[in-house]
C-alpha cells in the first residue's frame, strides 16, 4: 500500500525572537538574538540572569480577550500558537470537521511550574486549604486538553513527553494515525516556558553557560567556547493534514513530510554517548523512511545547543551518515539566537527550515568565534547563506537517550 502523502498547511510560532511565523523568519534571517535579563523571576542571587524570555507576549491580544483565567504560562503560550496556525491554514473548525481532527502535543517539563506552585501551597497552608482552580493544571496533558477545548476539537488528544525529542515525536505520532485512515488533520504543537523551577533545576545541575566558564552566558553552537545551554521558552504549532484533504479545501502548502526516525540509546543517564549511536541510526532510518540518499539533503538544522559534548558527538554522527558529503552540506544551528527550548526545540527548527524553503535563505549560526577543530563542517556562521533547499534534515537528541530526525520537503504537486 503506498503511503499517504502528509502536509503542512498552517505554522503558529511564539519564540523569543518572534511572534508569529513571519517575525520568526525575518528574526532569523538577521541573526537577532533573543536572549535577555530574565524578569518571570528574581535572579538577584543567581550568577546567571539571562534566558530566552518572550517578553512581548499578550496571549489576550491574540486569543481575542477570552476567558483566560487560571491559564498557566505553558498553555496560554500552546493556545497562542495554535490560534495563529489556525488562522494561517484558514482551518474552520464545525461540528462535522471536529471529529476528524486530532492533537498531538510534545512537552518535556510541561506543567511543572503548576504542579510545584501546588504543592508549594499545600505545604505552606496545608491540603485543605490549596486553590482548587490551580489543580486541573497540574496534569501533565493540561495544556493539550486545554487546546482542544478552547478550540473545540474532538478527535484524539495525546501528549507526547520525550525530552528533547517531543516535538518530533509528537510529529510523528499524528503522521502515522493520518497514515492509518484515523483522522484527516491533527494540530501538532510543542511548549516550554520559563518558570523558576526549570531554571533552577537546570543552573544546580551546572548546565547553564556562564556557570562552568568566566565568559557571559552564549549560545555558541560548534564554537570552542561553548560551555553550556541558555534556557529558554516558546511553542510551535503545525497543521498537518492529509495531501488529497489539503488540496479538496484548497490550503496553501507549505512543506511535505518525508521521512521519520527514532532511536533510544541506552547509555549512561544524562549522558550522551560518545558513540553517537542514537544519533546515527536516527538519521539513517529518517533517510530510509523519505528513500533518500544523504546526498538528497540540501540543509542540516542541527540540533546543537552550545554544550561540548552534544555539538562534537552530533558533529561525528553527521560525519558518520553522511560520509565525504558531509564537509559539503551547509548546517545550521538556530539554537544560538533561541537557546535551548528542550520539548519546543524540533518544532522551532522545522518552523525555520520550512522558512528557508520559502525564502531560499539559510540562517547563520551567530556567535561563532573561535574554531573548535573537532568541529569542523560546512557551518553556516554568523552570516546567512543563499541558497535554494527542497529538502532538509532536522536533528533532534537529548542527554536522556532519545534521538529523533525528520526530513521535510519543499511541497511539490507532482
Amino acid at each position: 500500500m503506498d503511503k499517504k502523502r502528509i502536509v503542512i498547511t498552517g505554522i503558529g510560532v511564539i519564540s523569543p525572537i518572534g511572534i508569529g511565523k513571519d517575525q520568526f523568519w525575518e528574526s532569523l534571517k538577521q541573526g537577532k538574538s533573543g536572549f535577555k535579563a530574565i524578569t518571570l523571576f528574581d535572579t538577584a542571587d543567581l550568577r546567571v540572569k539571562v534566558a530566552g524570555e518572550i517578553t512581548n507576549f499578550n496571549a489576550k491580544e491574540i486569543l481575542e480577550n477570552q476567558n483566560l483565567m487560571d491559564l498557566d504560562r505553558a498553555t496560554l503560550l500552546l493556545l497562542s500558537a495554535t490560534k495563529l496556525a489556525l488562522d494561517d491554514a484558514q482551518l474552520e473548525i464545525t461540528n462535522e470537521s471536529s471529529q476528524q481532527l486530532g492533537v498531538s502535543v510534545g512537552t518535556t517539563f510541561g506543567s511543572l511550574h503548576s504542579i510545584s506552585e501546588f504543592d508549594k501551597e499545600s505545604l505552606r497552608e496545608g491540603p485543605r486549604y490549596v486553590n482548587p482552580s490551580i489543580f486541573p493544571s497540574t496534569v501533565g496533558n493540561s495544556p493539550a486538553s486545554h487546546l482542544s477545548i478552547r478550540f473545540l476539537i474532538k478527535g484524539f488528544n495525546s501528549t507526547i513527553s520525550t525530552g528533547m525529542c517531543a516535538c518530533l515525536d509528537a510529529l510523528d505520532y499524528a503522521r502515522d494515525l493520518i497514515h492509518l485512515g484515523r483522522i484527516n488533520r491533527v494540530v501538532v504543537g510543542a511548549v516550554e516556558d520559563l518558570s523558576i523551577q526549570i531554571f533552577l533545576g537546570l543552573y544546580k545541575l551546572n548546565c547553564l553557560s556562564g556557570l562552568n566558564s568566566n565568559l557571559k552566558p552564549l549560545s555558541c553552537p560548534f564554537d570552542k567556547r561553548r560551555d553550556g545551554i541558555i534556557c529558554s521558552e516558546g511553542s510551535t504549532v503545525f497543521i498537518l493534514e492529509e495531501f488529497n484533504s489539503a488540496i479538496e479545501r484548497k490550503a496553501n502548502i507549505y512543506a511535505e513530510i518525508l521521512g521519520i526516525g527514532s532511536s533510544f540509546d541506552p547509555a549512561k543517564f544524562y549522558t550522551y554517548n560518545p558513540k553517537s549511536t542514537g544519533m546515527v541510526e536516527a538519521m539513517h532510518l529518517a533517510l530510509k523512511d523519505a528513500n533518500l540518499r544523504p546526498q538528497d539533503i540540501d540543509c542540516i538544522f542541527a540540533n546543537a545547543n552550545s554544550t561540548p559534548d552534544a555539538d562534537l558527538i552530533e558533529t561525528k554522527a553527521i560525519k558518520e551518515v553522511f560520509g565525504n558529503y558531509a564537509y559539503k552540506i551547509p548546517v545550521t544551528a538556530i539554537k544560538s539566537m533561541l537557546g535551548e527550548t528542550f520539548g519546543a526545540s524540533g518544532g522551532l527548527s522545522t518552523a525555520a527550515a520550512i522558512g528557508a524553503f520559502n525564502t531560499d535563505f539559510i540562517s547563520p549560526i551567530i556567535n561563532y568565534q573561535e574554531k573548535d577543530p573537532d568541529c569542523n563542517l560546512d557551518y553556516v556562521v554568523n552570516k546567512g547563506r543563499e541558497k535554494r533547499l527542497d529538502k532538509a534534515l532536522i536533528n533532534c537528541f537529548s542527554s536522556s537517550g532519545a534521538n529523533t530526525t525528520l526530513i521535510i520537503g519543499k511541497f511539490t504537486a507532482d
